[in-house]
Order: structure tokens, then C-alpha cells, then sequence
């Protein structure tokens, strides 16, 4: 029988691809690096071939490592980084280097829409908030930056689309990527003609691509990709979700009194809706392949990419000293961190690297000359806890807001005990974790798995492949200890954006200035 499920993860940095058995225990994982491209400043893009080679790479190397028969692998899904955009021609030739979601461009297009009034008249239209790297915003730039690029586009595709169309030949996409791209009307599942006409774009509706179930089959591995991945030809391969939906699938979030929290390059904050929400308006909305649900989910720069940052930046050495002896610099800061949470933390991060509220800084106040490296990093744990917050209330904060009784929590926090439990202390909720590691890559091998018959549903994939490994109850003296911090925090982040806006100008002065003698 074949029982063996790869799933491909196409992130900002790296691509991963793991092999899952029916039971969702990951049999092994292999990764590549995505070289950033950084044209010019606040553009982010990536040559979508040398992503395609990559991959390949990562599909032999787990096959082998896992000693997987490629004859035993009973469908391929891929998963990607949502909104950016892969144009491609009508022989599935890359016309210009994709734009990573990352990439801000468009701002100048978008402050236009906003003066113009046409922002808030297209945001109620995709029930979504438009922003810099959204697909709508790119398209807008293309159309009127490169539109010599969208006269040669045959189809606008998302990441993880390309890499179907790499393995197939098929040109799709589905529901979840369609939303995050901000190109649908979420109540019909159906692009949003509407909205492209508002924003003179209507010459693109006929390159995009068919919408199909995300839990379908849309074609099967070439003989050329057979022979670049080592796949069988012939494989089916399924059409997918994008990595937001991939990872709440993986941590088993499946109701509306759900919270869920990825955190990652992104903090991402997720809830479960009957019907689209525009009251909280989300930053991305999208219809969810199960029960006929809707993911709401609010995203800012402002997550754990914050601590990898400070951990390249400022800690190589001792990240290489941990390495050499097998410890993980990771797993070494949570345990200062354990060792500093009953002192007074008064010191404050702010994870604002990648950008923050009204153009405030990243930054580290309040620090003393008793303070060590565990104070610093309680500071930067803390910091970013506090921005997921903020986040969830905006997402809770409307009048068709969710009210969750629960947590499931993703990405690089999820691994360290200490800063899960700070999670739960801080929003005040019972947090799960699910077992495993490669959420994005497990999810959408879920829906592959529906897609191949394999599982009716996907509830009943998830009842088969998901189970909870750890559970946290929020501590009312930490989280009281924690409320206080959040206080100073949201106080100081609201000062921090005048401190670093540019200065006035300083009055000329046309008196004489007076000789020293």
C-alpha cells in the first residue's frame, strides 16, 4: 500500500520537504537555503528556477535519507509563503524574478488608493486589508511600474503554485492562496472582478488561475520531474494550501473557539469564522478547507525572526560555542530566561526589526549594569510575546470577533518550554502544542492525503495525524506579572515611533550671530 506523504514548504528562507506516514509521524526532513534577492531598498524577490532546483534537491536527498521507494509515495503537496507573486509565460517561463511577501514596494501605489479613497472602498470587497507584499499591491506597482512584465505574464501565480506547475505542468491554485492574495470575494470563493475593476486592474483577471479544492488532485509528476526529484512519474499531486493554513491544519485548529498562533518570521494570529469578517477587518482572510469555516488572521513582522536576528547579530560566537559542545544557543537562552523570571524584569524589547506600529524602531530599554545575558533575552522573549498580544486584540477586538477558549500554538517557540508557557500566561488561555516540527510541510500533506483518498476529510486526517504533546495552563501570578509589563510596553511603543520619526526642521534664524571675541 502506498502510505508515505511528502510535503514541500517553500518559506521566506528555506525550502523543507518531509516525508509523513498515515499516523502524522514525520520520517524525515531535508532543507534548502532561498537566496534573498535585495534589488533595492524594501525590495525582497527570489529566482523562482533556483527555488524549483532546490526543492529538487531536498525531494532526492529525503527519499534516500528515509529510505523511501519512490513507488510507495502516494501523492505530493506542496506549500508555500503567501501573497508575492511568480509570473510566468504561457510556456511556463519565468518572465521576471517573483517578489517575496516581504517586499514593500507598493507602498507608495497604496498611500495613493488610500488618498483616493479607493483602499477603503476595495478592503470590504476581498474582506482584507490591502498591504505592501500582498498580490493585489504588487499587481497594482506591475500595472503601472512594468506593465512591459504583465503584457508578457501568461499566468500570476503564488510560491507554492509554481512549484506545482515545476512538478506537473499544470497551471492552478487554490482558495487559501486566492485569499491571502487579496484577489477574491471570500463569500463567493470567486475573484473579486470588482475590486481589479475599481483599481483599473481588470486586464489581469484572465491570467489568473483556475480555483480548484485544496484538497484535490491537480496533476501528477512529470517525466522531466521524475527525473529531477526522483519521483515516480505518474505521482499524483495535490493542490495545497499556503504555509498560514498548512500550520493551523498541523496544530490541529479546527473550531471557532480556537486561537491560532504561529510564530515564526511573521507573528501570526488566526481565528475560525462561519462566515468573513470585516469587523475586525484581518490583514489576510481566506476560506478554510474544513467545515466550511473561514481563517481571519491579523500578521505584523513582529515574531520570533526578532530573536534570530539578535542571535546572528549579536551572539555568533557563543551560538557556535553551544554547537561545538551539541547545545543549542535556542534551548540555552530559554534556560537563562527560567533562571530570570522571578527578578524584576524591568527591561523592555521592542520586536520591531522588521518594522513597527506608526514606523517605531526595534529597541532595548531599561537596561542596568547588573543585567546579564539572561536578562536580555527574558527581554527579547517577553518582547515578542507582548507584540503576538496586541496583535490578538486587534484580531478579538470587533463586533464579529471570535472568543477563544484555547490556544494551538506554531513555530520556533512552540520547541521551548519556558517561552510556550509564556505564551499561555500572557494571553491568559490554556495553549496545546502538537506533536512534530515541519508544520507547513505536515498540513498540506494532509490535504494531499484527502486529495488521495487516503482520509474522507480533513477532520478525519486530523483526528488520524494530529495528537497534542504538550499542554500549559496560564499561572495567575505570572500572568498578573506579565498584564503590568504589557502595560509598559503598549505605554513605551506608542513613544517609540515619535522618537524615531524624522525631525522637524530646525527654525532658520535670521539674526547676526554674535562675534566670540
Amino acid at each position: 500500500m502506498k502510505e508515505r506523504l511528502i510535503g514541500i514548504d517553500a518559506g521566506g528562507t528555506m525550502t523543507k520537504v518531509a516525508v509523513f506516514d498515515l499516523q502524522g509521524r514525520e520520517l524525515g526532513c531535508e532543507n534548502r537555503p532561498n537566496k534573498m534577492l535585495f534589488p533595492g531598498p524594501g525590495r525582497t524577490e527570489r529566482d523562482p528556477d533556483a527555488m524549483w532546483q532546490a526543492t529538487c534537491e531536498a525531494i532526492r536527498l529525503v527519499l534516500e535519507r528515509t529510505g523511501t521507494r519512490p513507488e510507495d509515495v502516494a501523492v505530493v503537496t506542496p506549500s508555500g509563503f503567501g501573497a508575492g507573486i511568480f509570473l510566468v509565460d504561457a510556456a511556463g517561463a519565468v518572465v521576471r524574478p517573483g517578489f517575496v511577501s516581504t517586499d514593500s514596494r507598493s507602498l507608495s501605489v497604496i498611500e495613493d488608493w488610500r488618498a483616493n479613497g479607493l483602499k477603503a472602498k476595495v478592503e470590504p470587497l476581498i474582506q482584507a486589508e490591502i498591504w505592501p507584499g500582498q498580490t493585489l499591491a504588487i499587481l497594482g506597482w506591475l500595472d503601472r511600474f512594468e506593465p512591459e512584465t504583465l503584457a508578457r505574464t501568461h499566468r500570476i501565480l503564488s510560491c507554492k503554485d509554481f512549484l506545482r506547475l515545476r512538478l506537473t505542468g499544470a497551471m492552478a491554485t487554490d482558495a487559501t492562496d486566492a485569499g491571502c492574495a487579496g484577489l477574491i470575494d471570500t463569500h463567493s470563493v470567486a475573484y473579486s472582478t470588482d475590486a481589479l475593476d475599481c483599481l483599473g486592474l481588470s486586464g489581469v483577471v484572465s491570467k489568473l488561475p483556475e480555483i480548484r479544492p485544496s484538497a484535490s488532485i491537480v496533476g501528477h509528476v512529470t517525466q522531466e520531474a521524475a527525473r529531477l526529484t526522483g519521483l515516480k512519474a505518474g505521482t499524483p499531486v495535490a493542490n495545497g494550501v499556503y504555509d498560514v493554513v498548512a500550520c493551523s491544519i498541523a496544530s490541529g485548529l479546527a473550531a471557532p473557539d480556537q486561537l491560532g498562533i504561529v510564530a515564526g518570521t511573521f507573528s501570526i494570529n488566526s481565528t475560525l469564522h462561519r462566515r468573513p469578517t470585516v469587523d475586525p477587518l484581518p490583514t489576510l482572510q481566506s476560506p478554510y478547507p474544513l467545515d466550511d469555516l473561514f481563517i481571519a488572521t491579523i500578521a505584523t513582522p513582529r515574531s520570533a525572526s526578532n530573536l534570530e536576528w539578535v542571535v546572528k547579530t549579536l551572539l555568533p560566537a557563543e551560538a557556535d560555542r553551544l554547537k561545538a559542545k551539541g547545545c543549542s544557543i535556542y534551548d540555552h537562552l530559554g534556560s537563562l530566561v527560567a533562571d530570570r523570571l522571578e527578578r524584576d524584569g524591568r527591561m523592555m524589547f521592542f520586536p520591531f526589526l522588521f518594522g513597527g506600529p506608526n514606523g517605531a524602531s526595534g529597541s532595548l530599554i531599561g537596561a542596568e549594569a547588573g543585567h546579564d545575558l539572561g536578562d536580555v533575552a527574558r527581554a527579547v522573549f517577553e518582547g515578542i510575546v507582548y507584540a503576538h498580544r496586541a496583535d490578538v486584540e486587534q484580531l478579538l477586538d470587533g463586533r464579529e470577533a471570535a472568543t477563544p477558549r484555547s490556544i494551538r500554538l506554531a513555530g520556533g517557540p512552540a520547541r521551548n518550554h519556558v517561552w510556550s508557557q509564556m505564551f499561555s500566561d500572557a494571553l491568559n488561555l490554556p495553549l496545546e502544542i502538537a506533536s512534530g516540527s515541519e508544520f507547513g510541510a505536515k498540513g498540506t500533506a494532509m490535504c494531499g492525503a484527502v486529495a488521495a483518498g487516503l482520509f474522507p476529510d480533513l477532520p478525519a486526517a486530523i483526528d488520524a495525524m494530529v495528537t497534542v504533546d504538550r499542554r500549559f495552563e496560564p499561572r495567575p501570578d505570572h500572568s498578573a506579572r506579565l498584564d503590568a509589563g504589557y502595560r509598559r510596553y503598549r505605554n513605551a511603543s506608542t513613544r517609540l515611533a515619535d522618537i524615531f520619526a524624522d525631525p522637524a526642521p530646525a527654525p532658520v534664524s535670521h539674526t547676526r550671530p554674535r562675534s566670540v571675541a
